[in-house]
């Protein structure tokens, strides 16, 4: 277990940080979106607008919480919206394209689905905590998110905390852990690969311009060919695809190359099954079956540098 998967009352807990020159601060505009600077300069911000059903176009923009990080000057975000090549993909976000509940008169509700959410989706209800600790060194954040059926029934409660600190490298290191209660005696979150779990996605520029120059750093086998992919399927069930500790990601957008280093807690359910795509979404997906007395809690976290690392450098991130 490493230093970033330490569960605490104030959410992730975070050591080893150089003292700097700015601080974090957290800036809401209500109703919209929370804003987390380092100084004047804008880090990450947690897209949570309710959804908006007026048109395809505003719930297509609102039918999910997301955060987007953004470029090392504050400018441009260098995760992936609404639009573009896979509309439903956003940013660090979560969600299961098949979950599954038994209500409380015992009827099985199945296939909804709150990774596509054509029916299904997430709405934020509120901001549970926002602090910034050690003298503005470290932040961390807290929203509620209710899981909404295809009928508009909530049929799971989650409260997603997200810890934030620069390292000595200067990277920005983010801690995650996501609470998820069932409403009803039973439910359970499956899909594939593919469409389920915490997902990373990149800038769309990734999949319009630059994917050929994606590639991956992979536990055993090191950094991989431009371009190339592996992916779990049943046929490709190793090692290689499965249950790995960390996966990294190197992709260029707005001109300059940044690598998200991916860490899938031991503790978290197994088998996690791992995916990658050249334009830029990567993450790891289990199955899991949860009843209302036991809720699930997964951690994980991201390592995001501007510019490349090395194998060993990940070997040493990941202690």
């Amino acid at each position: 277990m490493n230093r970033f998967f330490t569960l605490s009352l104030i959410g992730c807990v975070f050591s080893g940080i150089l003292a700097q020159a700015e601080e974090f601060s957290w800036h809401d505009t209500e109703g919209e979106y929370l804003d987390l600077k380092w100084g004047e300069r804008l880090v990450v911000r947690y897209q949570y607008e309710a959804i908006d059903e007026s048109t395809s176009e505003r719930r297509q923009e609102t039918y999910k919480p997301f955060h987007h990080v953004y470029d090392w000057e504050g400018k441009q975000p260098i995760t992936k919206g609404p639009g573009g090549k896979f509309p439903h993909h956003r940013g660090i976000y979560y969600g299961f394209s098949r979950c599954s509940y038994t209500d409380e008169g015992g009827k099985e509700v199945t296939k909804q689905d709150t990774w596509h959410c054509k029916k299904a989706h997430q709405v934020h209800r509120r901001i549970l905590q926002s602090s910034t600790y050690e003298d503005g060194q470290r932040a961390d954040m807290i929203a509620a998110i209710d899981w909404i059926s295809d009928d508009g029934v909530v049929f799971a409660q989650e409260k997603r905390s997200l810890g934030f600190s620069y390292n000595e490298q200067g990277d920005l290191e983010i801690g995650i852990f996501c609470f998820v209660a069932s409403v009803f005696p039973k439910m359970k979150l499956d899909g594939d690969p593919q469409h389920a779990g915490l997902q990373y996605r990149a800038h769309n520029e990734v999949a319009s311009s630059t994917a050929k120059q994606t590639y991956y750093i992979r536990p055993k086998t090191g950094k991989g060919e431009m371009g190339e992919t592996i992916n779990w399927s049943a046929k490709n069930d190793t090692e290689a695809t499965r249950d790995l500790p960390w996966k990294a990601m190197s992709y260029v957008t707005g001109g300059e190359r940044y690598t998200v280093l991916y860490i899938d807690s031991d503790t978290n359910p197994k088998p996690a099954r791992y995916s990658e795509r050249d334009y830029g979404r990567f993450g790891s997906y289990f199955a899991q079956e949860i009843v209302a007395e036991n809720p699930l809690v997964v951690g994980y976290r991201l390592v995001i540098r501007k510019g490349e690392m090395t194998p060993g450098e990940i070997e040493e991130l990941v202690k």
